[in-house]
């Protein structure tokens, strides 16, 4: 059976790599479970998924970027969900997703000096996005299928405000970035979720080090 690629512009290799992880990755809980498999399906079904022509549904990708201790979260106040949030932004037509979201942590926040933690994926959600007005024209509600990779900053460096789509750039301490969000499916079966997963993280490799001692 011959490969089935997505259409748009995509880089076979990129789209490959991109599909191996997903079917690799190892969910945490059912919630992963169930959102890698929509995008899967979605991969395999849905021609102009990493477009945003694809009213319905399409890829994102997002960062949860930490400082270099692990001990805060950037985030920014995002203007259309009046909220504190993640940093990221849509696919376009690009399958490495882990460089769209370095690129949008770059454009969002000002940081400069960013680097993954690993570049495996670190989380997976099929999220609901309320339709809304942008630059002037009504966007219908639709899907984001969202890929999240693990960074890190430092947290010395300027920041900046991208005024089209945020108010404000900020570090919060890891339970302060989830009392800052006002979206709480996201706070509590996402945000809480990526914290969690830094401490079995952190925990780990603080182990994997202590081990390497001896």
């Amino acid at each position: 059976m011959a490969e089935k690629i997505p259409a748009g512009n995509l880089q076979p290799e990129q789209y490959r790599r991109l599909k191996a992880q997903l079917e690799g990755f190892q969910p945490c809980n059912e919630q992963e479970a169930a959102d890698r498999n929509r995008i899967l399906q979605a991969l395999d079904t849905r021609e102009g998924v990493f477009e945003r022509t694809d009213e319905t549904a399409h890829m994102t990708a997002s960062a949860w970027v930490v400082n270099p201790d692990r001990t805060r979260v950037l985030m920014v106040y995002h203007n259309i969900y009046h909220s504190w949030s993640w940093l990221g932004g849509h696919a376009d037509g690009d399958a490495d997703l882990l460089a769209v979201a370095m690129r949008e942590v770059q454009e969002e926040s000002g940081v400069r000096l960013l680097r993954p933690v690993s570049d495996e994926i670190y989380s997976v959600e099929v999220l609901t996005v309320d339709g809304h007005e942008k630059r002037g024209k009504y966007v219908p509600s639709h899907l984001h299928l969202n890929v999240t990779y693990l960074l890190e900053a430092d947290d010395s460096q300027p920041l900046f405000v991208k005024e089209d789509e945020n108010s404000a750039v900020a570090w919060f301490e890891l339970e302060d970035a989830l009392a800052a969000s006002a979206e709480p499916w996201l706070r509590d079966r996402v945000y809480r979720k990526l914290n969690e997963k830094l401490k079995q993280y952190t925990s780990f490799q603080t182990a994997a080090q202590e081990a390497g001692r001896y």
